[in-house]
């Protein structure tokens, strides 16, 4: 019998190898496939923007109680020792500058990350360039995955502060080399509006599911499971990028073409307007999220659970918003600026009527309104930052997302930290108030991208280049991508058609023709 168990498990083992291996072989088979690696690609970026949001989000039910109890240890050990003394006279305000000292310690902590991704990214965005995409992806998730362990076992402020802000340093470079390698697989610009949509719908998830999983898991399990479980989770997308990806075998970046500098796309007008609407249209959601609860409980007189539950509701329509975008975009691209101008507005006039509401029910409208609004902005702007890099700069996307994800984190950096003093020293009416006057003061400026669908594109030296024949490895791909696709990608309007490339034939033709007839006339 024992023999024959043996023997049993012997077969179910190569059973289970042969499988594996041809599952792997499946998987090889369709990175070959570009549609399929495009395909595989964007679900790794896309768990790596859900992780990233939801180390983001997952610390708001968990931070202020576990501080909590930590301050409390030490107020009593406080207590303690002036009792000890005899001077116990002072315990009410010792007790308010404990109060105090939390509550600027969660800011700053919530805070944290956002500032160093700010630092960062920069850095990043000019060393995604130089690279290529998949190794700063990779470099990006190893971070998180270290410091996600290092804030689950951390157990003072200093090293949950430290933890929280290495947090930033690979998002920095996560987010970036994501975002820019969707852009990059993705050059029709309906394909691109849709795939940087998916990937929007997966940051919207990743905010708004983080805060009751990570309060469910800390009620029932404790402070280190939720991190433990994200940690797991950013270790298996490390693994795929490995496997699947395998950044250290793709010798594309070898030749790649030397993008343009951060400094020089920040000076571009076009994508100035595009990151100040970015981060203005985030602004209501970054100040709220640390100011709403206490105002909810003080006005509303909310349970724990409609607190918990706020911004839960508001992910259906931040999805349709991304779904209604992404079909309006593909019938009529030239409208991206207004449909990004509609969703400032939406934000602007939500954002002003959330004071009003009385009870919980009538919250959850303005909230869903502000989140259908960003999902207008968000999901019309991105894509019109790699078309505004196509058609003025190098078709190298690391630094333009950089200034995009600079652009969010200048909202998240501010909203722990200035919300706060705006509502002690305003109030909660004149802080929604203002941030809804900003974006619909600033949607007029989107104006100015009206006519970007007009613009031609660049038209390089690398572009001769490329028509006269493959020089190295990264122009032999590109030459064989341009004879797999159809030439010029789709767009509606007066848009000039062009290939993937930036490169305009009619353009080219009507060069050669001028260089051919002077020639005859000499």
């Amino acid at each position: 019998m024992d023999g024959d168990g043996a023997s049993g498990l012997a077969k179910s083992a190569a059973v289970k190898l042969s499988e594996m291996g041809e599952r792997t072989k499946q998987l090889g088979t369709a990175m070959r496939d570009p549609h399929q690696q495009r395909r595989i690609i964007l679900v790794i970026v896309c768990v790596a923007l859900l992780l990233d949001n939801m180390l983001y989000m997952v610390i708001v039910p968990i931070i202020p109680d576990y501080l909590a109890e930590l301050e409390s240890e030490q107020s009593e050990h406080v207590h303690a020792v002036m009792h000890a003394d005899g001077s116990a006279g002072n315990s009410t305000s010792q007790d308010k500058s404990f109060k105090d000292n939390l509550d600027v310690q969660i800011g700053v902590l919530f805070a944290s990350k956002a500032i160093l991704q700010l630092l960062v990214n920069p850095l990043s965005g000019t060393f995604i360039d130089r690279v290529g995409y998949d190794i700063p992806l990779l470099i990006g998730l190893s971070v998180m995955f270290v410091s996600t362990c290092i804030f689950a076992f951390g157990e003072n402020y200093a090293t949950l502060f430290a933890a929280r802000s290495l947090q930033g340093v690979g998002s920095a470079f996560a987010d970036t080399s994501g975002i820019a390698m969707i852009a990059d697989k993705y050059t029709e610009e309906s394909e691109r509006s849709t795939a940087l949509g998916i990937a929007l719908a997966f940051i919207s998830f990743g905010s708004l599911v983080a805060p009751p999983f990570g309060g469910v898991l800390y009620e029932f399990a404790g402070k280190r499971v939720p991190f433990i479980v994200l940690a797991c989770i950013c270790l298996a997308d490390g693994f795929l990028v490995l496997t699947v990806i395998k950044p250290f075998s793709n010798r594309t970046r070898e030749n790649m073409p030397v993008g343009t500098p951060i400094y020089r796309l920040m000076i571009d007008p076009y994508i100035a307007v595009v990151a100040g609407a970015l981060t203005v249209c985030n602004i209501p959601l970054a100040f709220l999220e640390p100011t709403i609860a206490n105002w909810m409980e003080s006005t509303m007189h909310s349970s724990q659970w409609e607190v918990g539950l706020t911004w839960l509701p508001a992910f259906f329509p931040h999805v349709l918003g991304v779904y209604i975008t992404v079909k309006l975009a593909s019938k009529n691209p030239e409208l991206q600026w207004f449909y990004g101008a509609l969703g400032m507005v939406i934000i602007g006039a939500s954002s002003c009527t959330v004071p009003a509401c009385k009870t919980f029910g009538q919250l959850i409208a303005p909230l869903c309104g502000i989140c259908f609004g960003i999902a207008l902005v968000d999901t019309a702007l991105l894509p019109t930052l790699a078309f505004l890099v196509d058609v003025r700069h190098v078709s190298v996307y690391g630094s333009v997302y950089a200034i995009a994800d600079i652009s969010y984190s200048v909202a998240y950096a501010m909203g722990p930290i200035v919300a706060g003093q705006i509502v002690h020293t305003l109030g909660f009416v004149q802080l929604n108030l203002g941030m809804g006057l900003v974006n619909v003061l600033y949607a007029p400026a989107l104006l100015l991208l009206r006519n970007v669908c007009q613009m031609k594109p660049s038209y390089s030296e690398r572009d001769n280049l490329l028509e006269e024949g493959p020089q190295g490895l990264y122009d032999t791909i590109k030459m064989e991508e341009r004879r797999a696709k159809k030439k010029g990608y789709s767009s509606a309007g007066n848009c000039v058609s062009v290939d993937e490339n930036g490169f305009d034939p009619f353009r080219a033709q009507r060069s050669l023709s001028e260089e051919s007839s002077g020639a005859e006339f000499t």
